[in-house]
Order: structure tokens, then sequence, then C-alpha cells
């Protein structure tokens, strides 16, 4: 059972919002706007990670390169992704959310044209590395531009806004590279992002607002950052709660990166097929976060979790039960993540906005600390915990529920130990 919810993480601010720059002319969005075409900005990581993956045979003979060699390239994204996510909150808290987020993408273009234009692995390891640097922008400041301007049940709503308008990326990426590479060449796939990233570009150079005024940037050098790091590092909270989400992240990413094996060897799918997988899961990130946004004002961030989990736990259990006892098969091997991203879903808005919370003079960078753990992570589990088990889908199974239960851990003992802090009145974090 989970600690009983706590009080006052109840949201009961109105929506705020933060004076604009006088410099900086735009023209302003509703609330529906802002959410997408921040969701767009954020799509540009599964578009970067699944819209190619079905292409994987088609790159490996294109260029001449090894099976594990192509895989890396997915390793290299993610490591570049998890190492400059943890500067582009800080970044946007010196210089500014919409400048960060505008150069970024002049960034990831050039990078995306390389990939197009890439005619050896090594090549395209140099490239994808420039899309790692530049994809994490959008998620990381625009959570700090949510957090800027709403509080926080607005916050929580906008925010799982932004998450059902995202998940469609996940779903429709994998399906439109397998046309594409069934119809084209694996090349048209990045051609076809470099032009989403361009118009991405001219509606954030349009629409996108800057948030922190010039009267509050944070200074941006080594004695400030290394405060802020390690005042964030350094809280214990901190890494419990950031845990929550990147352990959930980790066991629904473990399945997108075991798929290429996954799905042909084990279920007998070709390219054109992925959507088995990815359609259940997409469908039950939508889902959960249209139901923590109706959630949102209507239930403790404490509470919408504890549902969340039920979930979660369901699915795993499931999902083990059935592969210890019966071989892979359609449905049922994939039919657990639509519940497994249902809870995960839930989870996510509350979770991220406490993190948040413990550091709100400096939400960009927290937001960047928060996006690193997560990251760090998914390029771990791409890189040693997928190959490892993608030879059985029940050691998949295994591990997507060894990843669950670590969050759970850690959500419990994030509230026990605030509850201690709280009885002998220490400071959190």
């Amino acid at each position: 059972m989970l600690p009983p919810n706590e009080p006052d993480h109840l949201p009961k601010d109105p929506v705020v919002p933060v004076p604009l720059p006088p410099p900086v002319k735009i023209a302003m969005l509703s609330a529906g706007g802002l959410a997408t075409l921040l969701a767009g900005l954020s799509m540009l990581g599964p578009f970067s990670i699944d819209a190619y993956l079905p292409a994987f045979p088609q790159i490996r003979a294109n260029l001449g390169a090894s099976a594990i060699e192509v895989q890396q390239t997915l390793t290299a994204y993610m490591l570049a992704f998890a190492g400059m996510v943890l500067w582009h909150g800080a970044l946007s808290d010196a210089f500014g959310r919409r400048n960060v987020i505008l150069v970024a993408l002049v960034v990831f273009a050039i990078g995306t044209f390389g990939c197009a234009s890439a005619h050896s692995v090594h090549s395209l390891w140099v490239f994808r590395i420039m899309q790692g640097v530049s994809a994490g922008a959008g998620v990381v400041v625009g959570r700090a531009i949510i957090r800027d301007l709403y509080s926080d049940a607005a916050a929580a709503r906008l925010l799982s806004m932004v998450t059902m308008i995202f998940s469609i990326a996940p779903a429709i990426a994998p399906v439109l590279g397998g046309w594409i590479v069934t119809f084209f060449d694996w090349r048209a796939i990045f051609l076809a992002l470099c032009v989403y990233t361009v118009v991405l570009g001219w509606f954030s150079w349009k629409h996108l607002p800057e948030t922190v005024p010039m009267e509050k940037r944070q200074p941006f050098n080594p004695r400030f950052l290394a405060e802020s790091y390690g005042a964030i590092f350094g809280s214990f909270l901190f890494h419990m709660k950031a845990g929550v989400v990147a352990m959930n992240f980790a066991g629904l990413f473990l399945y997108i990166a075991a798929a290429p094996v996954m799905l042909p060897e084990h279920l007998g799918l070709g390219p054109s097929e992925f959507a088995w997988l990815f359609v259940p899961t997409v469908s039950g990130i939508f889902l959960g976060a249209l139901a923590a946004n109706r959630m949102a004002g209507k239930l403790t961030f404490a509470r919408q979790i504890r549902v969340g989990f039920f979930f979660m736990l369901g699915a795993i259990a499931f999902n083990v039960s059935y592969h210890a006892f019966l071989p892979p098969a359609l449905p049922w091997s994939v039919l657990h993540m639509f519940f497994f991203t249902f809870g995960s879903s839930i989870i996510a808005p509350g979770a991220t906005l406490l993190a948040l919370d413990l550091f709100p003079h400096i939400r960009g960078t927290v937001a960047s600390c928060q996006s690193f753990v997560t990251t760090l992570m998914g390029a771990i589990v791409a890189g040693l915990v997928a190959p490892a088990l993608s030879h059985s889908v029940f050691s998949l199974a295994l591990g997507q529920a060894g990843f669950a239960l670590v969050a759970l851990a850690f959500w419990v003992t994030a509230r026990r130990y605030r509850r201690n802090l709280a009885r002998t009145g220490r400071q959190v974090p």
C-alpha cells in the first residue's frame, strides 16, 4: 500500500501569466495553441528515434555497416541528448527560453540534413550527435515555459495536454518510417524530418513567447552553475522524484529500443507492421494524459500518482505471468503496453511538477537535470539493457517489471522522507 496522500500538493493557485519583455513582438497563442506548439517541439525526439527504426536493415545494407554499428547510431543520439539536455534549461534561465529553442532548431535542421546525406555509418554517428545535442531543447524548455506561465492545476492540465498531442509522434513515426522505407529510401525519412523542423522553426519564430524577462534571468557563470547543479543533484528528494519518471520511461523505452529485434524475430512482423507495438503504446500515453488532464485540480498529485501505479502494476503482472507460461503471440505480447503507458502518463505530470517545484527560482535548470536523468536511463536501456534482454520476450517482461517496481520504491521513499523532514522541522529539500 502507498502512504496516505499529502494535502499540501492540492493545486490551489490561479493561472498567472508572466509579462513578456517588450523587445519581442509575437502573436500570442491560446493555451491550446501553446500546447500544440510545445508538443510539436517535443515531437522532434520521438521522430528522431522511432521513425528510422524500421530502416535499420536498409541503412545497414546501404552503408555497409554491422548491426551493432547501426544500433550505435541510436546510442550516440541518446548519449548526446542526455549530455546536452543537462544544459538547455540553464541556458534558457540565462539567455531566455525562446532564444535557446530557436538556436536548437537551427542546429537540429543542419544535423538532420547531414543524416540524409551521410555516406558512411561514422558520418551518420556525427550528424546523429548533432541531432541529439539539439533535440532536447523543446522538451526541457517547454516544461519551464509551462511552469513560468501557469500554476499547479493549470500547469498540470497544460502539461498533460502537451503529452496528449505529443503522443501522436511515437504512434505515427514508425509507421511513417516503414512506409517511407517501403516506397522510397531511408534518407527520405531524414529529409522529411528536416522539412518538419524548418516549418516548426517558422512557427516558433512567429508565436513562441519569451517567459523569462531580463530582470529575472540568472547568471551563466561557473560559480552560479556549480551551486545550482550541486543543490539539485545533492537533493535526495530530487533523485527520488526524478527517478520515478526516469524508471517509468525506462520500462517504456525498453520495448521501443528492442522493437527492431522483438517484432520481426519473436512476432514475425515486417517493417510496415510496427504499429502492432506502437499503437497500443501511444494509445495508452494519449488516454493516460487525458485522464491526468481530467484529474488535475480534483485529486492531489499523490492520489493521481497512486492511480497510475495501480495500472502499471497490473500491466507488468499480466505481462510477466503470460510470458512465463505461453509463447509470444499477438495481441497478448503487446497488449500490456496500453495499460503500462496509461498508468505512467497519469503519473508523469504530477511527478514532473513536484520535482520542478523543489527549486522554483531555477526551474529551467531543474527541468534540464530531470530530463538528463530520464535520457541517461534511455541511453543505458538502448545501449545495454535492450540488447541484453532482446533474446527473449519473457526477459523483456521481467526487465520492464523491474523498472516499474524501482519507480514505485522511489515514490514511496520520497513520500516517507518528506514526511520525516516535516516532523523534524528540517527544510525541504
